[in-house]
């Protein structure tokens, strides 16, 4: 085993002659008495946090050796939080957080750079920084030579899409592992009845919806001390070069369920959206609500809602309909593959299946242990997101955008810097009020 896990790293880019060229050696990674897999936590949020829960509750050795992010308070309360945990350890003994989680003051690293030199002493990388981040965070872990954990969405513009797929093309060149956060893929029930489908159960796909429709989520207050950027930084999800909008960032979990179940990605999009409860300044510039039709290259239309109106109907599931049968809803492992007599095709047992969350974590630890090559996510990921991404482009315009138009597109979201003083491209007027897309106005692509 341990000479699989050496030709593994060494086919990684990871080994030379024998010779480390990353700090895994320093850690012991490749001993005979140190088996540990050092894990560094980039964005320490709750989803981070999580994350890094999920990683130290695999079967492997885990232990948390680097945590960054742009902020202290941030990553001293995922540091708390991770540290007040109980772990099994790769013997299935309860541990406190503490032996699980190694970090002293030393390996705490805040700022807008800080991630590199987290990443810099690790085997394993937790990318769950807002989105807007994702594509420079994946470059410098690929270029590092990391296995690679990412939460989605992996950009928030088509410049980060294209740096996404580029830095994908060299990470299987590099064999390492890169698994992403669209977990439903790691849902038993979604792989079982998924699976039916390409096998052909419901016959062609003609017809959809998916959706994400909801409350909403937290919004930060702006503090008298905050900077813009700084405040622009805590209320990530309200701007779009952080965040993307909530199409990118929630619904991108359903449209890439309907790419899928499709086997492609739409070569043209059209919606409406707006701003119709969600509209005070705290929202910053993101619509409340959007509607698409995916239109993909068989002429099948996906219809996709999502939406942040409190007190009203929620969904967040997917439907779609074949020429021999139809599934009405995945929500609650209540999968159920019919024909149009009300036959049952296949009914999902969802006894035992597991947390998605935990399973991919528990699938990419499990073949770092073996030393094993078997998860490149990132494509599938980076094109899911940019179906998104185009959904924005089509109601934020009121245009039909194109797939490749969207995918080439020059408008970029990210500031030119990086600076607790310096401003983000999209600032508020003298009310405090920032500038929202207007349909028909707001350029496309």
């Amino acid at each position: 085993m341990e000479q699989k896990r050496r030709e593994f790293l060494k086919a990684s880019g990871l080994l030379a002659g024998g010779i480390a060229l990353s700090p895994l050696s320093s850690y012991g990674f490749n001993s005979n008495v140190d088996d540990t897999i050092k894990v560094a936590l980039i964005g320490c949020g709750g989803r981070g946090t999580g994350a890094a829960a999920q990683a130290l509750s695999t079967k492997q050795n885990v232990k948390i050796v680097a945590m960054a992010d742009a902020f202290r308070d941030r990553l001293e309360t995922s540091y708390k939080s991770l540290t007040s945990k109980k772990y099994k350890d790769a013997n299935g003994k309860t541990v406190d957080g503490t032996t699980k989680v190694d970090v002293p003051d030393s390996r705490k690293f805040v700022g807008f750079e800080a991630y590199k030199d987290a990443m810099a002493l690790a085997d394993v990388v937790i990318l769950a920084t807002p989105p807007g981040f994702r594509p420079y965070h994946f470059e410098e872990a690929v270029k590092q030579g990391k296995q690679v954990f990412m939460e989605k969405p992996v950009a928030t513009d088509a410049p980060g899409i294209r740096k996404v797929l580029e830095v994908a093309e060299i990470a299987k060149k590099k064999k390492l592992n890169v698994v992403t956060g669209l977990q439903r893929h790691y849902q038993p029930n979604y792989r079982e009845a998924i699976k039916r489908i390409e096998d052909g159960a419901l016959g062609d796909i003609v017809g959809g919806q998916v959706y994400w429709i909801s409350g909403g989520v937290w919004v930060k207050d702006r503090l008298p001390s905050m900077t813009e950027m700084e405040y622009q930084m805590r209320n990530w999800y309200y701007f779009n070069w952080l965040c993307g909008d909530h199409i990118v960032e929630q619904h991108v979990h359903n449209i890439d369920v309907a790419n899928w179940v499709k086997g492609g990605y739409p070569v043209t999009i059209q919606g409406t959206g707006g701003r119709e409860v969600r509209d005070d300044k705290k929202y910053g510039e993101i619509f409340d609500h959007h509607c698409l039709d995916l239109v993909y290259a068989d002429g099948t239309t996906i219809s996709s809602q999502c939406r942040h109106y409190e007190g009203t109907y929620s969904r967040v599931d997917e439907a779609f309909v074949g020429t021999k049968g139809r599934i009405d809803s995945f929500a609650n492992n209540n999968t159920v593959l019919k024909d149009y007599k009300g036959k049952e095709i296949y009914k999902h047992d969802s006894k035992g299946d597991g947390n998605p969350y935990q399973i991919e974590h528990d699938e990419l630890f499990d073949a770092i242990a073996k030393g094993e090559y078997k998860f490149a996510d990132a494509e599938r990921t980076a094109k899911s997101t940019m179906t998104a991404i185009m959904g924005r482009m089509a109601t934020y315009s009121g245009k039909q955008v194109k797939w490749d138009e969207a995918l080439n597109s020059d408008i970029s979201l990210f500031p030119d810097k990086l600076a607790w003083d310096a401003m983000p491209k999209v600032l508020p007027d003298e009310n405090g009020y920032y500038p929202v897309p207007v349909p028909g106005k707001t350029r496309a692509v």
